[in-house]
């Protein structure tokens, strides 16, 4: 069976790219925080750090328990985005990238060329030897060479930092059997449970499962996929994307009230509708989510008229925050997503209300605009007054934020020119 698949796996990403920023920092247990609060929590943590047991989600005052020497370095998301497509560059030199996983995963496709395995481990030392002379010795990965994309990427975690890992099919399934079955690709705490409830709990017995049986566990064909994935059968591993679409925000001091909360979700929400709009989708569905410092949790969500219309998303956001549950003192984290996105190829208008929605569309793009323009916040919806400095980018690791879109530097040089076949302004750049 050939080798068909490399996938490769940046290291401790954030705290990497800190690193190569700031070689001072190169060695030391960091945590990157999102905000700097010990309320906060730790979303990435470099190799000196993991060792002291800190991971992504430890507490932050946790983390100082655990690391006293521990250095906590705010997100830069513009930072960590740039440093992607450089990276991104460098794999190019040396092999197309076929599929961008997440912002520290790729997979680049063997079969063409590079199947081989003499061909494919040479590949895979020119990568990273172009990142390490292009960009510098922090910005190590683990690339894994298999069959398919499922072991491929499983190969990335067997040799962590800087590994190089290759799984044959006479490797399969001897390699696999040291590993849980929550390592594999898709097998989370729920499916894992499902799994070990049916007898399931070694890879061994994973492996020796015949087909009908995993269908039955998953309770579609997904389970008989896996069963493909795990004898290295070229099976397609979607990269599912645009499912939902939110943001979340962990509130400084100074936010921590009903108010300021509730400000911050309006923020939150007009960021997500402005994202909508770019990718073109319709969202049906909007939840919210509100944790509290005594550890309660509020959340909601809402069934709505498919829309991308910032005003009526402003609307059933508030029906959701009048809500006893929403009105608690010591809010501590926001989060609001937009869900049943439906794309605009598939959106079917309402026949009734057609001169407002073209009204409402012509707003909204203008408000987008004059945002990207001349900064966020230049322009905003009266339930954001007071945090358009807060809730900056954020990154989540499926999801790699567009600053064209989220974070436009505000001076640069635009005028104001008449939009086409429309009355009202419209922004372009010179």
């Amino acid at each position: 069976m050939a080798l068909r698949t490399l996938a490769v796996d940046f290291n401790s990403f954030f705290a990497s790219c800190e690193e190569a920023e700031h070689p001072r920092l190169r060695g030391q247990p960091i945590g990157i925080v999102p905000v700097m609060a010990d309320t906060s929590c730790i979303i990435a943590a470099s190799y000196p750090a993991k060792a002291f047991g800190i991971k992504t989600g430890t507490g932050v005052g946790e983390a100082k328990r655990l690391c006293p020497q521990i250095t906590l370095v705010e997100a830069r998301p513009k930072v960590y985005i740039g440093y992607h497509h450089r990276l991104l560059e460098c794999i190019e030199r040396c092999i197309h990238v076929s599929e961008i996983r997440s912002i520290d995963e790729v997979e680049c496709d063997l079969t063409k060329t590079f199947a081989p395995r003499d061909k494919a481990l040479k590949v895979a030392r020119d990568i990273k030897a172009t990142i390490r002379r292009e960009i510098g010795p922090s910005l190590s990965s683990s690339i894994g060479i298999a069959p398919n994309w499922f072991l491929a990427k499983l190969a990335t975690d067997m040799q962590k930092p800087d590994g190089l890992t290759v799984l044959d099919e006479d490797d399969l399934p001897q390699r696999l059997l040291h590993l849980e079955i929550d390592d594999f690709l898709g097998i989370g705490d729920s499916m894992g449970a499902r799994l070990r409830a049916a007898g399931i709990d070694t890879v061994a017995k994973l492996y020796a499962a015949p087909k009908a049986q995993l269908r039955a566990i998953w309770g579609n064909v997904e389970g008989e996929r896996i069963h493909g994935r795990l004898r290295g059968e070229n099976i397609p591993t979607p990269c599912e994307k645009n499912k939902t679409v939110g943001h979340s925000h962990v509130l400084p001091p100074k936010l921590r009230t009903p108010a300021k909360a509730h400000a911050v979700l309006h923020r939150l929400l007009q960021k997500a509708a402005m994202r909508l709009r770019h990718l073109g989708h319709y969202a049906a569905g909007l939840a919210a989510y509100i944790g509290y410092r005594d550890g309660q949790r509020w959340s909601d969500d809402l069934r709505i008229t498919e829309t991308q219309d910032t005003l009526e998303l402003t609307k059933a956001l508030n029906q959701l925050l009048a809500q006893p549950g929403a009105q608690r003192r010591g809010p501590i984290q926001v989060s609001v997503t937009l869900t049943r996105l439906l794309p605009l190829q598939i959106y079917t208008p309402e026949l009734f209300d057609q001169p407002q929605r073209e009204a409402r569309e012509r707003l909204c793009e203008a408000v987008d605009l004059v945002n990207q323009t001349f900064g966020h916040g230049s322009v905003y919806f009266g339930g954001a007054w007071g945090v358009t400095e807060n809730a900056p980018m954020r990154i989540s690791f499926t999801c790699i934020p567009k600053p064209e879109v989220e974070e436009i530097d505000p001076t640069r040089n635009r005028r104001l020119r008449p939009l086409p076949d429309r009355k009202g302004p419209e922004i372009d750049a010179e």
